[in-house]
């Protein structure tokens, strides 16, 4: 086996078909430059990172349309994750899709005993300050923490005061760092894997502090918090 060498132009070009045309005679027509430009470069990446950041795992390119009302089969992307779980995990993420890539690390959805735990953190004499700094540094690296994927609450959790220091930071859901790179060239050289490096190992402090202060999730996985 080789080294990662890039994402190749035809894994865009392929997502960018599947997003107008997202059926299976798509999907069956290309399936064999989806196995050549996606799966196994994403597949020496993963072999590549996992020395450094422990094992890596990959979402099926399958939908789960039993409850959407979008019934659209393939996702319009690849995603890499450090984390089993999409409800309560802690960790770092990586998506590949027609429009560039999309690398996170933290949070983005906390379950509901990691929420309360989250909450508590952020109004607690040390671990508050300690979160306060996190995001200081990271936003001077260029890596600005924020809410997650859900929505945030539109007014301060019951039992903190309106004007806490972290008022805004009691409203989110989630916790993560997010970074988005508009597909470019550098993406199918090596240089992608660096991008990929920087992002994790630069917000690795939120994650350690999460899994320090807030912890794991005890609670079965798919709930979200409140």
């Amino acid at each position: 086996m080789g080294e990662f060498t890039g994402f190749p132009q035809e894994a865009f070009t392929f997502y960018e078909g599947l997003e107008k045309d997202n059926t299976k005679d798509y999907w069956e027509a290309h399936k064999a430059t989806w196995e050549a430009t996606v799966q196994t470069p994403v597949e020496q990446l993963m072999r590549d990172l996992e020395p450094e950041f422990g094992p890596l795992r990959t979402f099926r390119p399958q939908r789960d349309v039993r409850f959407s009302p979008d019934k659209s089969p393939y996702k319009t992307w690849m995603g890499v994750t450090t984390t089993s779980r999409a409800v309560g995990g802690v960790g770092c993420f990586l998506r590949l899709e027609a429009a560039g890539l999309r690398l996170a690390c933290g949070a983005m959805v906390l379950a509901r005993d990691q929420l309360e735990r989250f909450r508590s953190a952020l109004d607690h004499p040390t671990h508050g300050p300690e979160f306060d700094q996190v995001v200081v540094d990271l936003a001077a690296r260029g890596l600005p923490v924020g809410g997650g994927r859900e929505p945030a609450l539109k007014r301060v959790p019951t039992g903190f005061p309106k004007e806490h220091p972290r008022a805004e930071s009691l409203k989110w859901k989630g916790v993560v760092v997010v970074r988005e790179f508009e597909r470019a060239a550098w993406m199918s050289t090596p240089k992608a894997m660096d991008a990929v490096r920087d992002v994790w190992q630069g917000a690795a402090p939120l994650n350690e502090w999460i899994q320090t202060v807030v912890g794991p999730s005890n609670e079965p996985t798919g709930r979200p918090g409140r």
